[in-house]
């Protein structure tokens, strides 16, 4: 893969962080979701199915440290000097009883080798207690916090069962920014109902927050989901992109993303089992190439920090 020229990727954002390389370890805690257990809603997110992105070495029923400890296993075979990111990625890792959660990040930063902690949650989940314990673990191993906002728009929020606003989101990514935590979004592009102009516009009011990196992908259409079942019932119309037109939107994105917030990539793959639509038939590393060729093309180079991406 040639280097990345075109816009600041995720192993910059890592190494603003740590020295050394480091590789994510995903962990399964055992969590759950606001709007799966009926405190503001039931079912989940309609396009949710955790299957689709967490796998074997983090599923639920093992400690955070022999998660850990079978990740490191796994890499270690081919990296042996490798130190680890615990990543807790399944739902929602900051919701519940306080004092259970501190514990389960303090079993992961005191396993061997692991010298920080990535924590994905929702931005109405994350209370000021919480954060002050989280700020304090960051005085001596870094924790990056990454929000799920999917989308800044409140009719498509709504429209998706996230119970939440985009007013959560932004109050989220400032208080955490003011406790000295780096934080990261994730966004879905192709949410039922959202324009191109209105993704763009996401993009806008993300690089007005003070966020290091941002994940984007596609919506896919996963089997087991509330989406799958009202896609195949023709109850809700859903734009799914053919890949010239998402590297076209990708393209924009880069253009337009404020130049020092990290990408951390453009594409999910969901096992084959479980993905209904779009399927592709592209490994990430070839999407990225071809991106980074239209990139090329349209004469898209990686800005300088001081720069305006608009």
């Amino acid at each position: 893969m040639a280097r990345n020229q075109y816009y600041k990727d995720y192993s910059d954002f890592l190494s603003e962080h740590f020295s050394g390389k480091v590789q994510k370890i995903t962990v399964n805690a055992g969590f759950t979701c606001p709007n799966r257990d009926g405190s503001l809603g039931t079912g989940g997110c309609t396009y949710c199915n955790n299957l689709s992105f967490s796998p074997a070495t983090g599923r639920r029923g093992r400690s955070v440290r022999d998660q850990i400890k079978d990740g490191k296993r796994f890499f270690g075979r081919k990296y042996p000097d490798m130190r680890y990111l615990a990543y807790f990625q399944s739902y929602t890792n900051t919701y519940g009883e306080i004092d259970r959660i501190l514990s389960l990040y303090d079993e992961a930063i005191s396993t061997e080798d692991v010298v920080g902690l990535i924590i994905g949650t929702r931005p109405d989940c994350m209370p000021d207690r919480l954060l002050s314990e989280l700020a304090r673990i960051n005085r001596s191993k870094p924790v990056i916090i990454e929000y799920g906002a999917e989308s800044s728009h409140d009719s498509t929020l709504a429209l998706i069962n996230r119970c939440h606003g985009w007013s959560a989101t932004v109050d989220a990514v400032n208080r955490t920014n003011d406790a000295g935590l780096p934080v990261g979004l994730h966004l879905i592009l192709g949410l039922p109902g959202e324009t191109e102009e209105m993704m763009l516009e996401t993009v806008d009011r993300c690089s007005a927050l003070p966020v290091g990196c941002i994940k984007f992908h596609q919506l896919q259409i996963i089997r087991g989901t509330r989406l799958a079942q009202d896609f195949d019932n023709g109850i809700i119309d859903i734009r799914l992109f053919d890949i010239e037109e998402y590297i076209s939107l990708c393209a924009k994105i880069v253009r337009r993303l404020r130049p020092d917030i990290a990408i951390e990539r453009f594409v999910s793959q969901s096992p084959d089992e479980l993905l209904m639509a779009p399927r592709w038939g592209l490994k990430n590393y070839e999407f990225t190439h071809r991106l980074f060729k239209r990139l090329e093309e349209t004469g898209i180079r990686r800005p300088s920090p001081t720069d305006s991406a608009r």
